[in-house]
């Protein structure tokens, strides 16, 4: 997976109470759990791009009050994505 450098503002990093000595994977966490709340990706793409297992995405979504949305749309995109990861 390829990946690009991103400078954030201390201050920044420090309100959305980031681990510094994780900030990558937060930070990805982040995004990709505010393109899931967008409904730009499903569920199953959120954890993937992130690399966190679905599971531990869904509880990262429930600490943040974030509404898991998850219906056969989801479900078709999730099975899509598993096909891929596996073929």
């Amino acid at each position: 997976m390829s990946s690009i450098s991103v400078e954030l503002p201390e201050a920044l990093v420090k309100a959305a109470r980031l681990n510094p000595e994780d900030l990558s994977a937060d930070t990805a966490r982040l995004l990709a759990l505010e393109l899931f709340r967008e409904d730009r990706i499903s569920l199953g793409r959120a954890a993937e791009l992130c690399a966190t297992p679905v599971e531990a995405f869904m509880e990262f979504a429930a600490e943040r009050e974030v509404a898991l949305h998850y219906g056969t749309t989801e479900l078709d995109e999730d099975r899509a994505t598993l096909q891929n990861l596996f073929h």
